[in-house]
């Protein structure tokens, strides 16, 4: 996964000029760990020529953490660091931005939310072959069945940019990735659309 550099090069107005004249737009990728968020966002970017952020991987990078969570064993993410690591790429457009969170992004870098959907025997599998422990496996069960990344996705953005992927076999990620890339063609198209072919 491609991380990117931190913005401190770029005054506050430029980044502001970037953001609101941007050519390119910004995908985020969401949904419960699991569900195959990275897999999705490598494809697209090898389809396209989208720079894909994997947020996981910008914070290990930079060091972007306030301290450990015990019980779920891993990091605890601090988001203002990641948001000053990603800001300018984000600014200038061209990202497909993959994280399980969405709610602390800002609003107007994202052009279109996909959030993936597994069917929760297939999520069960996927967390024990990673190695989850009992306690993470189902607080992450419990988050797909409650929707819970679905619906902080419905809180954080405009309802007509956020979609929904199954994403339960191995087809599924070249199907979504083509809904993807047929998006962005609309996008740049077609005026900025958030329309995605069913």
């Amino acid at each position: 996964a491609v991380v990117s550099t931190q913005s401190g090069h770029y005054g506050r107005d430029i980044l502001r000029d970037m953001s609101e004249n941007r050519q390119h737009p910004n995908i985020l990728i969401t949904g419960t760990p699991g569900t195959g968020k990275t897999e999705l966002c490598t494809r697209v970017a090898a389809l396209t020529n989208m720079k894909h952020i994997n947020v996981g991987a910008v914070a290990a990078e930079f060091n972007c953490y306030e301290g450990d969570d015990t019980s779920l064993e891993c990091k605890i993410l601090d988001e203002d660091k990641v948001i000053q690591c990603i800001e300018a790429d984000m600014c200038k457009g061209n990202n497909i931005l993959d994280y399980h969170g969405s709610d602390f992004f800002e609003e107007d870098w994202i052009d279109i939310v996909f959030c993936l959907r597994t069917e929760i025997g297939v999520l069960s599998k996927r967390l024990e072959e990673r190695g989850y422990n009992e306690i993470k496996t189902k607080n992450n069960i419990e988050s797909e069945i409650f929707q819970v990344l679905l619906q902080e996705a419905r809180d954080s953005y405009d309802h007509d940019i956020i979609h929904e992927l199954q994403s339960n076999e191995m087809g599924d990620v070249e199907t979504n990735a083509e809904r993807i890339v047929t998006w962005l063609k609309s996008w740049h198209n077609d005026d900025n659309t958030s329309d995605v072919e069913r």
